[in-house]
């Protein structure tokens, strides 16, 4: 995305709300990173150390959000600034029982107006085909349009132990 995009128009009421983390523990993100990415064999953080996983969600460049629902927080959206004029979408996602119920269209409609709301030329966001069939949709559904592909290997964190052997069942063990 190189511009803010038309809004889409938000679900209506959810009952759901944006809670801001300030310093997030550890321990509470990766319980969060678990729930919402174990189908989909996010591991990127769950190898880190406690101190390198906070250096990491507590840069002041790094924003954590939630989506909440009845005090619960099941939804996941990190911001990283890091880079000058650019806007990451570094983690976005929702507990499973969220999923095709609108609160992905609010909390990206949420992304997108904090990331437009700082001097940024680009939000970008990088997905890969272990995400949810949906997700490449709904991000060029959001704005985001595809402007490169690569090719990632990597070890399946089920036969290396970082995520249960039954953990994402729809993508077959190689």
């Amino acid at each position: 995305m190189t511009a803010r995009p038309v809004a889409r128009t938000d679900p209506g009421e959810g009952p759901w709300s944006l809670r801001r983390v300030e310093r997030p523990e550890p321990d509470w993100y990766r319980e969060l990173f678990r729930r919402i990415g174990t189908d989909w064999l996010w591991t990127s953080r769950l190898g880190l150390s406690d101190e390198d996983l906070a250096r990491v969600i507590r840069r002041t460049e790094v924003e954590v959000y939630t989506l909440r629902l009845a005090e619960r927080d099941e939804g996941l959206l990190e911001l990283d600034f890091c880079q000058a004029g650019e806007c990451e979408l570094a983690f976005f996602g929702l507990t499973p029982g969220l999923v095709g119920r609108g609160a992905g269209r609010w909390l990206m409609n949420r992304a997108i107006d904090i990331a437009w709301s700082r001097p940024i030329g680009r939000f970008w966001v990088h997905t890969c085909t272990l995400d949810h069939p949906a997700a490449l949709p709904f991000y060029v559904r959001s704005g985001f349009r595809a402007y490169r592909r690569e090719v990632e290997v990597s070890d399946d964190p089920r036969l290396t132990g970082v995520v249960p052997r039954t953990a994402a069942a729809h993508i077959p063990i190689v």
